[in-house]
């Protein structure tokens, strides 16, 4: 059982014992209302949660809604302070740092203390390879995840992989490259057609964010000189290892995002509709400043920014036998649906990671012995995360990182009955690759923020 549900079922049955104790029966059915109440919110699910777990969403929700935070409106007129992001929500306080040496634009969360820089990669197609190249390639980038783990800086490490349309963009750019506009009329005809060009297809996106733990290197940025320039100074040698990693890992990175890289995303994920606008015309929409949405409104289930409603789901299960490297692939090529998918890496410390398999390890073993004494039979369950256990161990002496990961999925449509469809087309290409679903429903503006922006935020 979880903590609260520890404290929940003892303050009932504290109250059960000692009712008993002052006054028997009569005593014991007056004071039903406490212990009974305490059983039910520990124990009896709902939406797949227990009551107790819903407490903490609901009130935060509540208090939310009584103090007028879940509509969001942009002040075009009062200027916003210097330096930072205009986002809604827990995101609001986040500044903007471009690295003098890099160009890079980094990201400070004053509230996390952390300091994120994000990469756009580009990789062959995955599941054309055959098989024995598709473990290679999952084996490079276990080692690019345990580059991570080793030097204990880095909070986390964020994949978005964001599914767009084609704003014809590529068209343009090879017209002006090979093409011979001489003027004629096959070439004003066809200048023209590309001008026009819509959405004919979908393309994907990929980056991955990096967070440095401000609290963990706070040696090394004292001795760089401090501040935010001594904190971007360690940033880049980890931001220089991990480019190292990916290339060994046969993943091409294409650069760390300037700022105005970084505002596009921003805009494109809170207003859709002007993401093809600022694609073809790359002078306009790149400051920071003015990234974020004009209007959002919250409901329980939902989010609506500028031009699109939006819901996040959570891969609350993921899939319980082995299964081939390319699982997911039901979810992350499905068509037609403007989606992001995004893994949160967690990586934890090698002493803590073993520190920690060594007490599941022992726990595991001293519960199977008492089980053993008493005459039980081993359920396959139990055996199960014991060979887990092992294997996390061995892979953690050879060398792999140990991380904790969170799937978010961020759904965006232009209506509320096309989000709902694409939504539970979301949930059953979910159910293909073997994973569950969840929408997180009381907690979709900063669930969103989370999934759709590539900006480490916590979860």
């Amino acid at each position: 059982m979880s903590l609260p549900q520890v404290i929940v079922l003892a303050v009932g049955l504290i109250t059960f014992v000692a009712a008993i104790y002052a006054g028997g029966a009569l005593v014991v059915a007056s004071s039903s209302p406490i212990w009974l109440t305490a059983a039910i919110v520990a124990f009896v699910p709902v939406g797949g949660r227990k009551v107790i777990e819903w407490l903490p969403v609901a009130g935060r929700w509540v208090w939310r809604a009584t103090g007028g935070q879940l509509v969001f409106r942009h002040h075009v007129v009062k200027p916003r302070p210097a330096g930072t992001l205009a986002l809604p929500g827990d995101a609001a306080a986040l500044r903007e740092w471009e690295d003098p040496e890099t160009g890079a634009a980094m990201i400070h969360d004053p509230h996390a203390q952390t300091l994120t820089a994000v990469i756009g990669v580009t990789h062959p197609a995955f599941v054309l390879l055959d098989p024995g190249e598709q473990e290679r390639r999952v084996s490079g980038w276990g080692r690019v995840l345990a580059t991570a783990c080793r030097s204990g800086r880095i909070a986390r490490v964020q994949i978005s992989e964001r599914t767009l349309p084609d704003s014809g963009s590529g068209l343009a750019e090879w017209w002006t490259r090979y093409g011979k506009d001489d003027n004629t009329w096959p070439a004003v005809n066809y200048r023209e057609l590309i001008g026009r060009a819509g959405p004919a297809t979908e393309r994907h996106a990929t980056t991955i964010s990096l967070a440095l733990d401000m609290k963990a290197c706070a040696r090394q940025i004292r001795a760089a000189g401090g501040g935010m320039k001594g904190t971007a100074a360690v940033l880049r040698q980890e931001m220089a290892t991990f480019a190292s990693a990916l290339r060994a890992a046969e993943i091409t990175p294409t650069g760390w995002l300037s700022p105005g890289e970084v505002a596009v995303i921003l805009r494109s994920a809170y207003d859709p509709a002007a993401g093809q606008a600022l694609e073809r015309h790359g002078e306009i929409g790149r400051s920071l400043a003015t990234a974020g949405p004009v209007g959002l409104n919250e409901t329980w289930e939902r989010l609506r920014s500028d031009s699109a409603y939006h819901a996040v789901l959570w891969v609350s299960e993921w899939p319980r036998s082995s299964v081939y490297p390319d699982f997911l692939r039901p979810l992350l090529l499905t068509s037609g649906i403007q989606r992001t998918f995004t893994m949160i890496y967690t990586p934890v410390r090698a002493d803590v990671a073993a520190r920690d398999i060594r007490k599941k390890k022992v726990g595991l073993m001293s519960d199977a012995t008492q089980r053993a004494r008493m005459g039980q039979i081993e359920d396959a369950e139990r055996a199960a995360e014991f060979q887990d256990v092992l294997q996390q161990e061995s892979d953690l002496t050879a060398g792999h990182g140990v991380l904790r990961y969170t799937g978010l999925i961020a759904v965006s449509a232009r209506t509320e009955d096309a989000l709902e469809e694409s939504v539970a087309a979301i949930e059953q290409t979910a159910v293909q690759a073997s994973c569950e679903t969840r929408r997180l429903v009381g907690q979709q503006a900063h669930a969103f923020a989370v999934a759709a922006l590539p900006l480490c935020l916590g979860v």
